[in-house]
């Protein structure tokens, strides 16, 4: 459709006939003509908005976004849960009940060890020195098991004794708090720990005897990494004492931790080098007391402080030390465990993080290799 100006050029161009130039027709006819015209053009500017008010449009529309292509976030492993998840036919599958009616731990049919499965997971991008701390002798006192199974950090790794009341549902409840549970060695204790219903493991018992008496004990919890042979003496020094109740802790996948401030390997630690069993071991005692050394408080923080002590080409240290429940020790563990958090050159871990696995034990974890992720 031609617009006003080419209507009026038109117009211009256009010639009348010659009988139409005379007479009142001629006129009435060219009155219509310029009406018409003149019509044409005005409903054209009309219907053409003014070039402000396209201007105005434009400047209220809403833009239409652009796609925005960010950068992609680097991949970032979710940290994993602090225990495995086993399903209760897992579980079951690391159980034997043997005909007297005892639940014994055992490797699982596909090779999963109990050590493994029930252990606590650490970040392995956590500083390379490593502190642990260890509770021995959980469940003589009620009120002190309690504090140190709701108030303590959960990377403190907690050993009970066999005898405790209603053991099962401690270690429960201490797992749910994320402690790493052990059970400790039922062994004669010449410090008197009171042990309620538990037969001890003795020098003067035959090997079958003290491996049935290591089976009653074994039997009064469940979910646990091992024992804890709390103190040097016969049946962790005689090779013919300790042999049969090493073996027994192998077979059933078990670790094994011992306190042993002597300067020179035990009987035990050469068994479980020889039998493949994860072991760990400290001298540190951290309650023990002495002169002018500062408390427990200056215990936990000399072992820190030694761990994390650097320099270039000595490998990271790591030491994990223990001690009795005790109100006092909770409260300097609490507050130490705060001071720790203001650095980044020490991470505190559960003992299995101070483990070691030489080549039989290696041997054995290769059965089922998801045990070797972290």
């Amino acid at each position: 459709m031609a617009d006003g100006s080419e209507l009026g050029r038109a117009f211009v161009r256009w010639r009348p006939p010659k009988h139409l130039l005379s007479g009142p027709l001629a006129a009435y006819g060219l009155v219509i003509g310029l009406t018409a015209i003149c019509a044409g053009v005005a409903y054209l500017e009309i219907a053409r908005p003014p070039p402000l008010i396209e201007e105005a449009a434009a400047a209220t529309a809403v833009p239409v976004p652009r796609p925005v292509n960010s950068l992609k976030l680097p991949f970032r492993r979710p940290r994993p849960l602090d225990f495995r998840m086993l399903t209760l036919a897992e579980r079951d599958d690391m159980i034997e009940v043997t005909p007297d009616g005892l639940r014994l731990p055992k490797i699982s049919s596909n090779g999963w060890m109990p050590w493994i499965a029930y252990s606590r997971r650490y970040d392995p991008d956590s500083p390379a020195a490593r502190v642990g701390l260890m509770i021995i002798n959980v469940g003589a006192n009620e009120a002190l098991m309690t504090r140190v199974i709701d108030e303590l950090p959960g990377e403190v790794s907690l050993a009970f004794l066999p005898g405790t009341p209603d053991l099962p549902r401690w270690m429960k409840r201490a797992h749910a708090q994320n402690h790493e549970t052990y059970l400790m060695m039922p062994i004669e204790d010449p410090e008197g720990i009171a042990e309620r219903g538990i037969r001890p493991i003795v020098p003067k018992a035959s090997g079958e005897e003290n491996v049935k008496r290591l089976r009653e004990a074994m039997a009064r919890g469940e979910g646990y990494v091992g024992f804890v042979m709390p103190n040097p003496g016969p049946v962790s020094q005689s090779e013919e004492i300790a042999r049969p109740l090493v073996q027994e802790i192998a077979d059933r996948g078990l670790g094994l931790i011992e306190i042993n401030p002597g300067p020179t390997p035990s009987a035990m630690y050469r068994l479980a080098t020889d039998l493949g069993v994860g072991y760990a071991r400290t001298s540190t005692v951290l309650d023990y007391k002495l002169a002018n050394n500062g408390g427990l408080d200056g215990n936990l923080d000399r072992m820190a402080e030694w761990a994390g002590e650097a320099w270039p080409g000595r490998p990271a240290r790591h030491d994990f030390g223990v001690l009795q429940p005790d109100n006092a020790a909770i409260d300097a563990i609490v507050a130490w465990r705060q001071r720790l958090t203001t650095q980044n050159t020490v991470s505190l871990v559960p003992i299995i993080g101070h483990f070691e696995c030489r080549t039989a034990c290696m041997t054995r974890l290769r059965v089922q290799p998801d045990q070797l992720r972290p």
